[in-house]
């Protein structure tokens, strides 16, 4: 599969996100199929993938730490009593079939792996943008993900934070990797920062900054499952999660599935809360 093989998403003729389906990355980086550039409607950035601090943030992604002790986020495992550390323990996540595709959605079928390929969970997953009725400077993603079991084995889905880290650490889940020029300003529609959002269970998050290359924009996120809660930075490195297991480990039964549909409003320029949330309602 080549690079010529990921789709690009489209808003009215506009491309606005490449679904990179099978990067040649190293095991340790956790790949897996991601979202970038994801870019407004005017053409400004707003994903990050491969950064320095963090190579194995890939744009916009599913990704857990743990899943029955396989890491298919990348980087260092969190190790109860012990800390980060460099294991041989690191997962991939597979393109695995065609069902739909076309210029604004795309919909496929995934494995999730252990080291050795064996399959942990499938999924069917698709990804669809569209426009924001009255609102020509947004546009919305749509991420619907399935994730099922196997038929004789439950699966624990787990993170840093269950395995005995402190701070906050329960990341895990779909996660976006944001692209911004100093630290974004995280709210809900009664919340500000970091400290305030980490977290809480509000039924929408948006992350406003300014990218590398100078437009600002504003990024609306709703989705959470029962049970799921946000994960946010800002500080160390902007980024939103709707997290799995964020305080407590998460399981899929034998033979059972998970269902999450994760939304996230692109716009251009720096908005204020009623419009970030109109922008919501709106799609």
């Amino acid at each position: 599969m080549t690079a010529a093989d990921d789709p690009r998403l489209l808003v009215g003729g506009t491309p606005v996100a490449r679904y990179v389906l099978a990067p040649d990355l190293d095991a340790r980086h956790g790949p897996r199929p991601y979202l970038h550039p994801v870019r407004t409607l005017a053409g400004t950035t707003v994903t990050d993938a491969l950064p320095a601090d963090h190579v194995w943030h890939l744009g916009a992604s599913l990704a857990v730490q743990d899943v029955n002790g396989t890491n298919l986020w990348g980087g260092r495992t969190y190790v109860r009593d012990v800390g980060y550390t460099w294991r041989a323990d690191h997962g991939r996540i597979r393109h695995a079939g065609w069902e739909h595709r076309a210029a604004h959605r795309v919909d496929h079928r995934l494995h999730w792996c252990d080291p050795a390929g064996g399959v942990l969970l499938t999924e069917r997953r698709s990804l669809t943008a569209s426009a924001v009725p009255g609102h020509p400077d947004a546009w919305r993603l749509d991420v619907d993900s399935t994730l099922t079991a196997p038929a004789g084995r439950d699966v624990t889905l787990g993170s840093p934070a269950t395995n005995g880290r402190p701070g906050g650490a329960g990341y895990g889940g779909f996660f976006w990797r944001a692209a911004a020029a100093q630290p974004p300003e995280v709210f809900t529609a009664a919340l500000a920062g970091e400290e305030a959002v980490n977290g809480c269970d509000k039924p929408w998050v948006a992350l406003r900054g300014r990218a590398p290359e100078g437009g600002a924009y504003t990024l609306v996120f709703a989705g959470l499952s029962r049970g799921d809660r946000w994960f946010v930075r800002t500080t160390m490195y902007p980024g939103v999660c709707v997290a799995f297991a964020f305080a407590e480990p998460a399981t899929v039964p034998a033979g059972r599935s998970r269902h999450g549909r994760y939304q996230v409003v692109v716009a251009d320029g720096a908005l204020d809360r009623d419009t970030a949330a109109a922008l919501l309602g709106g799609a």
